[in-house]
């Protein structure tokens, strides 16, 4: 051990004989604990909070939309072969999009966004066949002249949309006659509910196939809104889009990823995070103002030591850091203490989910928890950084005495 630390530690050691330093080094320990602790909490829910919606969107969308416009994609069946053939690209799914309104058994009225899908590949691209609660994709195809309807679990509460209970939807698309103009309504039999766990899916998203869709809407067989693309890599997902572009050659077809299309939202939970992490290390950067008091006192307290040690040929750098090691002492061991609560109140909060949230404010209705590494290690390094800078001027202080002044009235 050198004679730096071994000096360092006898000091901090002293301080229980000294009661009033000894109690703001104790508010310094306790500070940098509190502001670690809840650093490694409030992080690790934003990033929970941040991966569970964007592992929902990205289950009820798909990774990359290629749309085509309001006039629609036609021949469809070439474009999803040539479309599958792209590197990256684990599934190609068809889909119609349209908003109408429901209307349900005792006058129940509801808008209604619609998407029609292909039961045989929406699996491969959405998580629809995992969030179903009771039916099944392949019920859409109907078995009668009725067609099928999938609706959200929030929905079927409401309305009561049991298995085998019939609605009707209105569409956009009408006739006109002598009459005037009237809407199209066509009956659908609820074969399925789901839940996502998003209020806004689940309250206002229902599925039919893409031919029921068509024949709604009045679309011609074989024209579609776009193509839905399941990639292996959703991280990779930009870059694939640039092959995906490439291999639609000249077609005025326009491809999206899922980042642009949430690009606000999740730049707003970055934004989020990167605040709520300035304002809580403010909790240890006040801690470490107390290890500023704390070393300054003693550096009082210990003029003459100092002087001694000064006068028996310690250099001034060996004393300087004699007082930073003493306050980079106190900073790591604030530090492992607010990782021994923060991590275990984490992971409580995880495991068990005993903060529930309401369901109709919150896009998930519980509290989720998600610890990286990286973000331990960023939190343990700047707590530590803000407790290493907080003993410069202590030592800096302590390095500048003169023993002869310190010592002139002993």
């Amino acid at each position: 051990m050198s004679l730096e630390s071994f000096v360092a530690i006898r000091y901090l050691f002293a301080l229980r004989r000294q009661s009033f330093i000894s109690v703001i080094s104790l508010f310094a320990v306790c500070g940098v604990a509190l502001g670690v602790a809840a650093l490694i909490v409030v992080i690790g829910v934003m990033n929970g909070f941040s991966k569970d919606l964007q592992s929902k969107i990205l289950g009820v969308n798909a990774d990359i939309i290629v749309g085509g416009g309001l006039g629609g994609v036609r021949d469809q069946q070439a474009l999803q072969q040539r479309l599958r053939a792209v590197p990256g690209v684990e599934g190609v799914t068809p889909f119609l999009y349209s908003e109408v309104m429901l209307s349900a058994a005792g006058g129940g009225v509801k808008g209604l966004a619609l998407r029609g899908i292909d039961p045989d590949t929406a699996g491969n691209v959405l998580s629809l066949g995992r969030d179903m609660v009771s039916g099944s994709l392949q019920e859409l195809t109907p078995a009668s002249e009725v067609p099928g309807l999938i609706v959200g679990s929030q929905l079927a509460d409401r309305f009561g949309l049991w298995n085998g209970a019939t609605v009707y939807l209105l569409s956009p698309s009408g006739t006109q006659s002598a009459a005037g103009y009237s809407p199209k309504m066509v009956p659908f039999q609820v074969v399925g509910v789901f839940r996502t766990g998003l209020y806004e899916y689940d309250t206002s998203v229902a599925y039919a196939t893409v031919e029921a869709t068509q024949d709604l809407l009045g679309y011609p067989s074989g024209v579609i809104s776009g193509l839905e693309l399941k990639a292996e890599d959703i991280y990779r997902a930009e870059e694939i889009a640039r092959d995906v572009r490439t291999a639609l050659g000249d077609l005025p077809l326009d491809v999206q990823t899922w980042q642009e299309m949430n690009a606000n939202l999740f730049a707003a939970l970055k934004l989020e995070k990167t605040a709520m992490f300035i304002i809580l290390a403010m909790i240890v950067l006040v801690g470490s103002f107390s290890i500023v008091t704390t070393l300054v006192m003693l550096v009082m307290q210990k003029t003459k030591d100092i002087a001694i040690l000064m006068s028996m040929g310690a250099r001034v750098a060996s004393i300087r850091k004699i007082f930073m090691f003493q306050g980079t002492l106190i900073g790591a061991v604030g530090t492992l203490i607010g990782y021994c609560i923060g991590v275990p109140v984490a992971l409580l909060l995880k495991k068990y989910q005993f903060i529930k949230l309401p369901k109709d404010v919150y896009p998930v209705d519980y509290l989720p928890v998600r610890l990286e590494a990286f973000d331990l290690t960023c939190i343990g390094v700047a707590a530590f950084l803000l407790c290493f800078l907080a003993t410069i001027y202590p030592a800096w202080r302590a390095a500048s005495l003169r023993p002869a002044d310190a010592l002139r009235y002993e």
